[in-house]
């Protein structure tokens, strides 16, 4: 199935997220995801000279869900109205960076990074930024992270972090509670031929910050595994 078929699929289930619509067309459900797993598996395929890692990993490993867990949500529809993938060596699991790609009609981008971490990984990250701001600060400041990406996303704090100054030059980073960077894609882009080059030079793009990250990520990791 191509991406014109799953953005359909897609914009069907977004105007008819419900249980009994979703079993009857289950079957659309499924061409949809292989498809989608097919993609990935051909980027992921152009991405291993860069990250090794992913030798031997399905894509089953990085894609997520359709099923919302609503039990906590207001918004109780019952199904995701995207397909998500993060990849990652070790898969979506893993704790590591992550090149992240997210198709949904209108609303499609590819980019990474580390979202959401546990306060370990947040606070060894800011130490790693805090230590090393320029070589952090040239890595945004790279031409290719920022024609693709532009600046460092994700939500962040008001004030400054616990133990750091407000006169603290790497502040504006510290701040941040995610570091993040995405590149959005519309839906034009999505159906041309050149897709998948578009994605591959976008994750490509945004190797070096990942790289960075996972310096610190992997030291509290490796720190808990000794613990075990």
């Amino acid at each position: 199935m191509e991406l014109k078929e799953i953005l359909a699929f897609l914009t069907k289930l977004k105007e008819n997220n419900n249980r009994q619509w979703f079993t009857a067309n289950k079957a659309e459900y499924l061409n949809a995801k292989a498809g989608f797993e097919e993609f990935v598996a051909r980027i992921i395929e152009r991405m291993i000279p860069m990250e090794p890692g992913l030798v031997g990993l399905r894509p089953s490993s990085f894609i997520f869900r359709i099923y919302r867990d609503v039990r906590f949500s207001k918004n109780k529809a019952p199904y995701k109205t995207n397909f998500g993938a993060a990849i990652t060596p070790g898969g979506r699991k893993s704790g590591g960076p992550t090149y992240y790609l997210h198709v949904e009609p209108d609303k499609s981008f590819a980019g990474g990074g580390v979202y959401h971490p546990s306060p370990a990984i947040l606070k060894a990250i800011r130490q790693e930024i805090d230590y090393n701001l320029g070589r952090f600060e040239s890595l945004l400041n790279e031409k290719n992270f920022k024609a693709h990406f532009g600046e460092l996303m994700g939500e962040q704090l008001k004030r400054a972090p616990k133990g750091y100054e407000t006169d603290n030059p790497a502040l504006k980073y510290l701040k941040h509670k995610d570091f993040i960077a995405m590149k959005a894609l519309k839906d034009e882009e999505l159906l041309s031929p050149d897709i998948e080059n578009v994605i591959f030079h976008t994750f490509k793009s945004l190797k070096s910050f990942n790289d960075f990250l996972k310096i610190p990520i992997f030291e509290v990791i490796s720190g808990r595994e000794e613990e075990i």
